[in-house]
């Protein structure tokens, strides 16, 4: 499993890297410069909106499909064919539901006119990771793989062609150029499935439907908990702030980095879950995984996380033209984030795995509360920057009590000195680069290095391990499907 794990890990990483930083910091980042923070500080309020309850589109099926498809994969056609009519159902739930809170929030008719869009850009995305659970579950990482970029290569192609031919940019055409974007990758993403499972003939078959539903509303709350205390800021910081737009915008900016670095942390979740719950009845090596491929991640969060920390105004002025000072503080609190951010990836994946969806439910509930209060206290007087100490707050909060739970729940032995590790990492990294950080030359590329050693030299990255995982026989791609039956 191990080695199944990095191989297709390095696939993925290799796609993103070449994709999703040209998409994320060439064209979203291009067309901010463009439209200024104001206009796009609107757009991004309404682009969280639309996300908030886009868990109504899903309601945790795509979780539980993975997970299921991979313990049984003889039900994926019938499964498929039966969900898609009920799906058409939950998209005008969430419609309604989402256009009545922006009533009560009091957008103009202006404003509608983009949220549509989006809402119609958030239909087609939860389609897409349909068809992508799908591959998952069947350990097919390989289309996973592609199908998790192509949509933002698209994106490049098109946006790109138009910053080639001209100079004006307006964010109605960002939203329009995704919802094309969206369509044809839906499109391509349902035709490979029908080649893999047969064509599904879409039908409304309610009680089985709510069957599923009633099996998922664990997965359901727990995505939603997750989406109000990571989504809400912004909304916040443009509903509460008296300048509202354009600390949204200014939010925005350090967000967007943030987003980037979890989006590649959501590859490993994206491996992690089939290859937990598929081992899960083996603990031992469940746990082997879980104890590398946590350091893997949480040791590049601490690195991306103090990087960008220590050479904020240098970063954000790679990115953008205007508000780079504004813009600092939000920055350097919600890159901290990130490490919090890697410790409940990986350690909330494992808890899904292994169905612990009650506990993780409660603490993501006492998580909105901490956030919306911090919120709610901060961001009147501070904006931006207050929210983002929100964000900070609330995800160290969430990482603290999930990794705890892990530890002395699952694995006691395995993880006996982690904590202890963690925090030397976290204080080394600290102290060092706070000392070091005045005097180097070259200050990013010199930090990267030595964290890189620090992590190596306290084996906190164990490489000899790694390699010696990878060249251990795993479960060959030909043979996943003979494996999965037996089950």
């Amino acid at each position: 499993m191990q080695k199944k794990f990095f191989s297709n890990l390095l696939l993925l990483l290799v796609l993103n890297l070449l994709i999703k930083p040209i998409a994320i910091f060439g064209i979203d980042s291009g067309v901010q410069n463009r439209v200024g923070a104001e206009e796009y500080g609107l757009y991004f309020t309404l682009l969280n909106l639309s996300f908030l309850f886009n868990i109504i589109l899903d309601l945790g099926i795509n979780n539980f499909t993975t997970k299921n498809v991979t313990q049984f994969p003889k039900i994926v056609s019938r499964y498929i064919s039966k969900m898609m009519g009920f799906r058409i159902l939950l998209f005008l739930v969430y419609v309604v539901i989402t256009i009545f809170i922006a009533l009560v929030m009091g957008y103009d008719k202006a404003d509608f006119g983009l949220l549509g869009f989006l809402i119609l850009n958030q239909f087609f995305v939860v389609l897409i990771a349909y068809a992508r659970s799908h591959f998952a579950g069947m350990l097919y990482f390989k289309l996973d793989a592609m199908f998790s970029v192509l949509d933002r290569l698209l994106l490049i192609l098109i946006c790109g062609s138009l910053f080639w031919y001209t100079d004006a940019f307006k964010i109605e055409w960002f939203i329009w150029i995704q919802t094309v974007c969206y369509s044809l990758v839906l499109v391509a993403a349902f035709w490979t499935l029908s080649r893999k499972i047969g064509i599904p003939k879409i039908k409304l078959d309610v009680p089985f439907a709510l069957t599923v539903v009633r099996k998922s509303v664990p997965y359901a709350i727990f995505i939603l908990f997750m989406m109000l205390y990571t989504r809400l800021d912004s909304i916040m910081v443009e509903r509460l702030h008296s300048d509202g737009a354009y600390e949204a915008g200014v939010y925005a900016q350090g967000f967007r980095l943030l987003d980037a670095f979890f989006m590649f942390g959501m590859l490993f979740t994206g491996l992690l879950l089939p290859l937990f719950t598929f081992q899960m009845k083996d603990k031992a090596e469940n746990l082997k995984l879980l104890f590398l491929s946590s350091k893997l991640l949480i040791g590049g969060a601490i690195l991306l996380s103090f990087l960008c920390y220590f050479n904020a105004e240098t970063i954000l002025s790679w990115i953008y033209e205007n508000d780079i000072h504004a813009s600092i503080p939000s920055f350097q609190w919600l890159m901290l984030s990130f490490v919090a951010m890697g410790v409940s990836l990986i350690f909330g994946t494992y808890l899904t795995a292994a169905d612990e969806l009650k506990f993780l439910n409660k603490t993501a509930a006492a998580g909105i509360v901490i956030n919306i209060s911090l919120n709610f206290y901060w961001i009147a007087t501070y904006g931006a920057e207050g929210a983002a100490w929100a964000t900070f707050i609330t995800q160290t909060f969430i990482a603290g009590v999930q990794g705890f739970y892990v530890v002395r729940s699952f694995g006691a032995k395995t993880f006996q000195n982690y904590g202890f590790e963690l925090i030397l990492i976290l204080m080394i990294f600290w102290f060092g680069l706070s000392c070091l950080h005045p005097y180097l030359g070259y200050p990013i590329l010199t930090e990267m290095a030595l964290g890189i050693i620090i992590l190596v030299v306290l084996r906190f990255w164990n490489v000899k391990e790694m390699i010696l995982l990878v060249s251990q026989k795993g479960l060959a791609p030909e043979n996943n499907q003979d494996e999965l039956e037996k089950l």
